[in-house]
């Protein structure tokens, strides 16, 4: 049976605020816990000596004194692990619990101080000092009593914790004390506020305190209360709108019709079974359509889900256009779309042959049509599928530097949306269009991922069977689609999307393939839009020719059309203000319409001259002349480089004149000519950057001639590396280097020997026109380019060794 012992306050009790002497008294520390005078409260007893502590009181009518500890998670507990300020209790009775603990009922009587420590061991004992409060109520005491009792009513009413019984005690406390205290041991507050409280010994002092710590917390239910009503409104308008929406649910069904949510669900399945999607799609789908149809039409999902359903549904899984495998149909479409162009054409008519003879068996091919600006690589891919019967669709790739604008991106996203390879396929309606990715050469890389990366699964026969777009989460066939990129140049676009790629080059154009562009294409296309097809119109070949030479210098014909677009211009002004239509333009009419001549170089020199020699470079809009300068004055051997040339060009020429000074006997140069004069090379156009080998026997061409006063033909153009032994190293861009020499009246091309086979891309009537001479050795060179005045006021070339002309 449990012990128990009746509350009672000790009579006798001496009425001074603090004892004068201390007294020896048995100590009970507790945890999370303050005990205040007045009040009842269970203590769990753990420790054994508080246990022996609790039972001594017990047994001799005594009192302990309970008192925090300022660290709860502490289990040994010393002196000074204690609060100062702690509460005398009277035990009431003692209860045995479960776990083995004690649970003591205690009733604090008063503040006590702890002064020393007597002993720890077997119970803790401490010498204290009894506090006892006296107050004179005053008028100010009693309005500040009054004024805490209404605020700790107020809070009775909004926190459901505090019992109304606290209320009551609060009510009947006559003293300033006991009313803090009553009121401070209902608020929910820490240990560490409660001790403070508990250490104010002033009692105005500490219901002043405690009407703070109340209004504070007053505060807070209040504003609790608040945001509960409001949250409480809202779920209750919510409930209210969803019965009334069953409601008409009900009368729509009884009167036979539907909600718009039920129709667009209806809607959502019709067209599911008849998009005939794949099984493992269709089977997404229906999960989908079910959680759509379980939702309430406010759901912020329902517009995700719909969205994400709208998009499986709308691609084209299976329709596909049939392909028209006519080649003599399709050879005559790109011709008359395309002049020229004859390795894309014949590569487009094995595809269809190869369609044609085994459908099943073949795989769509990956293009990539690289060229300079200009020259027709995206007109062609529309070509393609107009001579296919395909549908043309088209996709830049320029400045994308997020791979999510390929794949895609999550659902979890918000706006998220699939990727841009995805989007087109449903923009074509087909499996197997025409699908250009334009300009592939200028993806960028960034943190948001690497676009050529993604476009790595997409343009892999291997793997596009099931190419995965993070938003469909679902594999889509492009097995079936034809991919053509395009690119300017190929060095940007990362090796292993390179090798997927099936590179076909689309060159520059020579003149007359301008001059036949034009006349076929450029002028009926103007004279069209500007209203003058109609009116006799006409250009003459001179009138094209001078538009192509003086105001245009490019390898493909955009800037060829703008000028005939200004020329057509200029001819519209005069047939609308005057009347006056010109049936022939004529050359000296296009100097009036575009003004003065805009290119005069690089063209040939005027004559042969010491020390200057011809070359030529390549661009990414073809390729140009270069003229290579060298001059010799007075100095201390220095070689000086200008014209912005790069490292490696740097290099070539250093390598010349180490070529040179080990051939000066045979040159009949002396020994050290270098040495009391400066050489200096300069490559005219400074502000273009300049670089590459391929000028190596240029300059030593210049050099040469400067030291040996040997002209250099001014009708005989070169290319190619140099070695220090004077050998003649293969170079790159062939093509293009040749196109830019006969465009300036190049009748004679140097170049090394292991290019001749790269001369099968040159088209047929440049290579007619210009004279090639290949080349191993700085001496074959020399033999050509090098002119010695005959007597009779004719040059003579200087033979150093036999080349071979072509």
């Amino acid at each position: 049976m449990p012990r128990r012992r009746k509350l009672v306050r000790p009579p006798g009790a001496p009425l001074s605020t603090e004892a004068a002497a201390s007294i020896e008294m048995p100590v009970v520390p507790v945890r999370e816990t303050v005990l205040f005078p007045q009040m009842v409260a269970p203590l769990l007893i753990a420790r054994d000596r508080s246990l022996r502590a609790v039972e001594e009181a017990i047994g001799t009518e005594g009192t302990v004194v309970v008192v925090a500890q300022r660290d709860p998670e502490k289990m040994e507990v010393e002196f000074e692990d204690l609060y100062p300020i702690g509460t005398e209790a009277i035990v009431g009775r003692l209860l045995k619990m479960p776990d083995g603990s004690t649970n003591a009922l205690v009733q604090g009587q008063r503040r006590v101080r702890l002064v020393s420590l007597v002993r720890a061991e077997p119970v803790m004992r401490a010498r204290v000092i009894l506090i006892d409060e006296t107050v004179e109520k005053t008028l100010a005491l009693e309005a500040l009593m009054r004024a805490v009792l209404a605020l700790f009513e107020k809070l009775t009413k909004l926190n459901s914790e505090v019992p109304e019984e606290a209320y009551v005690a609060a009510m009947n406390a006559e003293e300033a004390g006991a009313l803090a205290d009553v009121v401070v041991s209902s608020l929910p507050l820490t240990v560490a506020q409660r001790q403070e409280v508990l250490e104010v010994l002033e009692p105005a002092a500490r219901l002043q305190k405690v009407n703070i710590l109340l209004a504070r917390e007053l505060d807070v239910l209040e504003l609790e209360d608040k945001i509960q009503t409001e949250v409480q409104q809202e779920v209750d308008k919510t409930q209210r709108e969803y019965f009334l929406r069953e409601q008409l649910k009900a009368i729509q069904r009884e009167l036979g019709e539907l909600d718009s949510h039920t129709r667009d669900v209806s809607d959502l399945r019709s067209r599911i079974e008849a998009a005939g999607l794949p099984d493992e799609v269709r089977a997404k789908t229906e999960d989908e359509l079910r959680r759509l149809e379980s939702m309430p039409s406010i759901a912020p999902e329902v517009g995700v889900i719909r969205t994400y359903l709208d998009w499986l549904v709308a691609l084209p899984w299976h329709k596909a256009t049939e392909d028209h495998l006519d080649l003599r149909r399709a050879a005559q479409v790109l011709d008359e779309n395309h002049y020229g162009l004859s390795k894309v054409k014949e590569r487009i008519l094995e595809y269809m042959a190869v369609r044609k003879l085994a459908a099943d068996r073949m795989r769509a091919p990956i293009l990539c049509f690289v060229g300079p600006p200009g020259v027709g690589k995206t007109s062609l891919g529309r070509s393609i599928a107009q001579a296919l019967g395909r549908k043309f669709v088209r996709v830049s790739l320029g400045g994308i530097h997020d791979e999510g604008e390929i794949r895609g991106h999550r659902r979890t996203y918000v706006g998220a949306m699939p990727g841009r390879i995805i989007q087109t396929m449903r923009t074509a309606g087909t499996v197997n269009p025409v699908f250009m990715l334009d300009e592939i050469d200028k993806i960028g890389a960034d943190f948001r991922g690497d676009p050529a990366a993604a476009l790595l699964e997409a343009l892999d026969p291997e793997q596009n069977h099931a190419f995965s777009d993070h938003y469909l989460d679902a594999p889509f066939d492009l097995s079936r689609v034809m991919f053509i990129t395009t690119a300017n140049v190929l060095d940007p676009i990362p090796p292993a999307l390179r090798d997927r790629l099936e590179v076909i080059e689309v060159p520059g154009y020579t003149q007359e393939e301008k001059l036949e562009i034009a006349r076929q294409f450029l002028l009926p296309k103007q004279l069209a839009e500007h209203g003058l097809a109609s009116r006799g119109v006409r250009f003459s070949t001179s009138a094209l020719e001078k538009i192509i030479v003086d105001y245009t210098r490019e390898a493909g014909v955009r800037n060829l059309e703008r000028e005939i677009a200004a020329v057509c211009r200029k001819v519209a002004r005069r047939v609308a203000e005057r009347g006056d239509v010109p049936h022939a333009i004529t050359a000296t009419a296009v100097v009036q319409h575009l003004g003065p001549v805009r290119y005069h170089g690089p063209s040939p020199e005027e004559r042969d001259e010491v020390g200057v020699a011809t070359g030529v470079y390549w661009t990414t809009s073809g390729g140009e002349l270069a003229t290579v300068e060298a001059t010799l004055m007075a100095g201390k051997g220095n070689l000086i480089l200008t014209g912005q040339l790069g490292d490696v060009m740097k290099e070539s020429a250093t390598a010349a004149l180490s070529y040179i000074r080990s051939r000066a006997s045979p040159l009949g140069l002396p020994e050290k000519f270098h040495e009391g004069q400066d050489i200096h090379i300069h490559l005219p156009a400074g502000a273009i950057p300049k670089d590459g080998p391929s000028a190596g026997i240029t300059m030593a061409t210049a050099l040469i001639s400067a030291l040996t006063r040997r002209p250099v033909r001014r009708d005989v153009a070169m290319t190619g590396e140099i070695t220090l032994r004077g050998r003649v190293l293969p170079i790159g861009g062939l093509k293009e280097k040749v196109l830019a020499a006969h465009r300036a009246g190049i009748k004679t091309f140097i170049l090394p020997r292991k290019n001749e086979p790269d001369l099968s891309d040159v088209p047929s009537g440049a290579r007619r026109q210009v004279q090639f001479i290949f080349v191993d050795h700085m001496d074959e060179v020399l033999s050509v380019a090098l002119a010695v005045p005959a007597r009779d006021g004719q040059r003579e070339p200087v033979m150093l060794a036999g080349p071979v002309a072509r």
